[in-house]
């Protein structure tokens, strides 16, 4: 474990598997192990990497990561201790578990204790299988060691009156589905799909466009403009950037199924020119959390068992088949 200053525990728990692992916050990136603690105690929908290799992470109800720097960055995770914790501009909160493949900067917090590292392999395993497999969701419970777990999404206000009962409606959609898969989207799963969006009345192409849109327009987008409110790219620059980036693939979601994503951002789009920088960056900062979630719920409900025959070739195998 590294050496710390803070002596800050915390506890991650997944109720449905019985499991609970200790971390130490440690002194890398105070600025994030702050945000990180004071957000606490939290749950979220437990989510596994999908091209990444053993690496847990989820979606945590924390705005300030969108934009909070990293003192200290790991160059590549892949040579993280396991156990190592992370904070991602994302908004995740990330575990290395064992064996990761994607070469990636990483801002490291805390570590999980060596006695538990056990137990979160095993934790990791059966996330993995609920993930890819099972479709049975799994919650993770962030808490301060010791004391009780609980739940809070963060409400953010705007002094523009359109602008705060927007925020205020994406807030409500948000609570609904942060730990209960979202209406639309079990719809949709299950083939419900009113606009008939799927050619020849196919539903996977669309389920996959729907996650290809959902996951950048929180991650690049919404993020992206909560960085550069926070960076004073100037209020014009802003306004434009939006009209740029944030309609089209709202307007193609909506089509497809996400239709309160559809209102609030024709309500966005419609109250922009009278935003101040303050109103601005709650707006954004409140959809992104709500994207974000919603990408969590993609990637949770996405059959990718459906893919399973297909298998990686090793160069040997290659070899064999030319």
């Amino acid at each position: 474990m590294a050496e710390t200053l803070s002596g800050r525990q915390i506890e991650i728990a997944w109720p449905e598997l019985g499991i609970t692992v200790t971390a130490e916050l440690d002194d890398r990136n105070p600025e994030l192990a702050d945000a990180l603690w004071e957000a606490l105690p939290y749950r979220s929908l437990q989510g596994h990497a999908l091209v990444a290799g053993q690496h847990l992470y989820h979606v945590a109800p924390i705005p300030s990561l969108l934009h909070l720097p990293a003192s200290t960055r790991i160059a590549d995770r892949r040579e993280a201790p396991d156990g190592t914790v992370f904070c991602s501009a994302l908004q995740h909160l990330g575990i290395k578990y064992g064996t990761l493949t994607e070469p990636m900067p990483a801002s490291p917090v805390g570590r999980i204790r060596d006695e538990d590292l056990p137990a979160l392999l095993d934790a990791g395993q059966q996330i993995w299988d609920s993930v890819y497999s099972t479709k049975q969701p799994i919650l993770a419970e962030v808490r301060k060691a010791g004391t009780p777990g609980g739940h809070r999404i963060p409400h953010l206000t705007a002094a523009d009156p359109d602008a705060n009962r927007l925020i205020h409606d994406v807030y409500t959609a948000t609570e609904q589905a942060w730990l209960t898969e979202p209406r639309e989207l079990a719809d949709m799963h299950r083939g419900l799909i009113p606009s008939g969006a799927g050619s020849f009345e196919t539903v996977l192409p669309t389920l996959l466009f729907v996650n290809g849109e959902t996951r950048p327009l929180g991650y690049a987008t919404y993020g992206g403009l909560v960085r550069a409110a926070i960076q004073d790219m100037p209020l014009d620059s802003l306004r434009h950037m939006t009209r740029l980036l944030v309609g089209i693939p709202a307007e193609f979601l909506g089509y497809c199924g996400l239709d309160d994503l559809w209102s609030f951002t024709r309500r966005f789009l419609d109250c922009l020119d009278r935003l101040d920088r303050d109103d601005f960056l709650a707006v954004v900062s409140q959809l992104a959390l709500y994207v974000n979630c919603l990408g969590g719920w993609n990637l949770h409900l996405f059959p990718w068992d459906a893919g399973d025959d297909l298998r990686q070739l090793r160069p040997a195998e290659v070899g064999r088949q030319s």
